[in-house]
């Protein structure tokens, strides 16, 4: 069971997603400068390896599921390889549900309520965009033409799979990335099922800790 002694864990995660999403986009076309975005995700990784690093056993667990990941992304660097891409997917998707889950298990777990434990919550809804993300571009892999991206020159990236997951997630659906095969739109029905579900049951959750925090004082 993870152990709530190291304060700021769950928060440095969330630091670091909210800076990776706010300076992406703002390195886009920049070339050399590009390289940052990856030390950004890299930093995403690292920190949540730390928040869940309690027991060394679970720490060893994550850094040997984002090693591969960490590994195929900056060779990327020096040229698109669609192996590299798939094992980076893959990885993505087991990396991300491994520490997810753990942090999911610290929030259910939780008998108060504090700034660490939103925090947490938080940064497990923003895992699950992650890990979808990861399932189309595998998907894309192993089926070409599962995604349709309208007016897009180029075919499908991993950061059109990002964008497309967090606005299905949300149930957002700009209707610019459109999902083609079946696969392709049952994944994009459960994401936003869960999406759904995971908040309803996080705010009972929060509200059955808050009362229960209430009553105890």
């Amino acid at each position: 069971m993870m152990k709530e002694t190291v304060r700021f864990r769950f928060s440095s995660v969330l630091a670091a997603i909210v800076v990776y999403w706010a300076v992406t986009p703002l390195l886009q076309g920049f070339f050399g400068l590009v390289v940052l975005t990856d030390l950004f995700f890299s930093a995403v990784l690292i920190s949540a390896i730390w928040a869940v690093a309690q027991i060394p056993r679970q720490a060893a667990v994550a850094a040997g599921l984002a090693l591969p990941m960490l590994v195929s992304l900056w060779l990327l660097h020096f040229g698109p390889r669609p192996v590299l891409l798939l094992i980076g997917s893959v990885f993505e998707v087991l990396f991300f549900g491994y520490t997810a889950w753990l942090i999911l298990s610290a929030v259910i777990k939780a008998p108060a309520i504090s700034r660490e434990i939103i925090a947490a919550a938080i940064v497990v809804y923003m895992f699950l965009g992650l890990i979808w993300a990861g399932l189309y571009s595998v998907l894309e892999l192993l089926q070409p033409g599962s995604f349709l991206i309208h007016g897009a020159v180029a075919g499908p990236t991993s950061r059109h799979f990002a964008y497309f997951s967090y606005t299905t997630l949300t149930t957002l659906g700009y209707g610019d990335i459109t999902p083609i095969s079946g696969s392709a739109r049952a994944l994009s029905t459960l994401e936003a099922l869960i999406g759904q579900i995971y908040l309803a049951v996080l705010i009972a959750r929060l509200v059955g800790i808050h009362a229960a925090q209430g009553s105890g004082e």
